[in-house]
């Protein structure tokens, strides 16, 4: 199958291409640049320059290609304007892939989040939220799943707060980042809330199983680790980087703070047993210890 992947050069995306040309299928991946397109091209893909933001060029590249998979997103996390704009690009850009697929039969991957439930697990059934700084996101998958009534085989790979490798990436990442700029490794309210995670090598796997052989409409986990509390993420991000581990207000982490503060553990026990899933490389706190001081 000749698959056309937007954002297949970054951490999650690359291990996508990885995985797709690794059981015989070819990649045509979107690059926003010359240096993507060059990472692009040494991958084994062939690149098709232009940003989530040029719909000409998004369309050209579903006409290329006998499927579907969506990774890009501008990840802005800095300002809640820019969090907005991020999300309404994206959405723009959902909305012109699956139009251009409408009646083709062919397959549209999306990614997504895990959904949060209160007081509970997440499960594949849970409806995905569409409030909050990201609702939009919820919002503009939901209509993506909508096109299974309209001639694509669209589906959602539900990714979990952290995808990770070699102890970078995911929310994770970012309170890494956040602890060599401020000398604290820190967390929100008493530490205790879960965040799911998935190694990326592992969620790549489930991107292809769902191109390959996921029915019309339906949701996945990408979720190795149900929850790992809060703390104990800090507590090796800490140790690694030989910071103190000290709780922090949610204000430090700009417009992600209230997702920062919730309690949001996943489970993918569907996605296991209908898809033969099983994530095999390490699992968060294990790979945190790649972290370089």
């Amino acid at each position: 199958m000749r698959v056309f992947v937007t954002g297949g050069t970054g951490l999650i995306g690359s291990a996508v291409v990885a995985e797709l040309l690794g059981n015989g299928h070819t990649v045509l991946a979107l690059a926003r640049s010359d240096a993507s397109a060059l990472v692009a091209e040494a991958a084994g893909a062939a690149p098709l320059r232009g940003g989530l933001t040029d719909l000409d060029i998004l369309r050209d590249g579903v006409a290329q290609a006998d499927g579907v998979i969506h990774l890009a997103f501008a990840n802005d996390f800095s300002t809640p304007d820019a969090l907005a704009r991020a999300v309404a690009e994206e959405s723009a850009a959902l909305a012109t892939l699956g139009e251009e697929l409408m009646g083709s039969d062919r397959a549209f991957v999306t990614v997504s989040s895990t959904p949060y439930t209160p007081g509970r697990v997440s499960t594949e059934a849970d409806p995905l939220s569409t409030d909050g700084p990201v609702g939009g996101r919820g919002r503009a998958v939901t209509a993506v799943l909508g096109l299974a009534a309209r001639g694509v085989r669209s589906t959602a790979v539900r990714l979990p707060r952290t995808v990770h490798n070699q102890g970078t990436g995911g929310f994770a990442g970012l309170l890494t980042g956040i602890a060599r700029r401020t000398g604290v490794s820190g967390y929100p309210g008493d530490g205790a809330q879960r965040w799911p995670a998935v190694h990326a090598l592992d969620a790549a796997v489930l991107f292809r199983l769902a191109l390959e052989q996921a029915e019309a409409g339906t949701s996945w986990h990408a979720v190795a680790d149900e929850g790992d509390t809060v703390r104990d993420i800090a507590a090796v991000i800490g140790r690694r980087l030989g910071l103190p581990v000290e709780p922090v207000p949610s204000e430090t982490y700009g417009p992600l703070g209230p997702i920062f503060a919730t309690d949001q553990p996943s489970s993918s026990t569907h996605t296991r047993q209908a898809l033969s899933w099983e994530p095999k490389h390490p699992r968060l706190l294990e790979d945190l210890e790649n972290i370089q001081p």
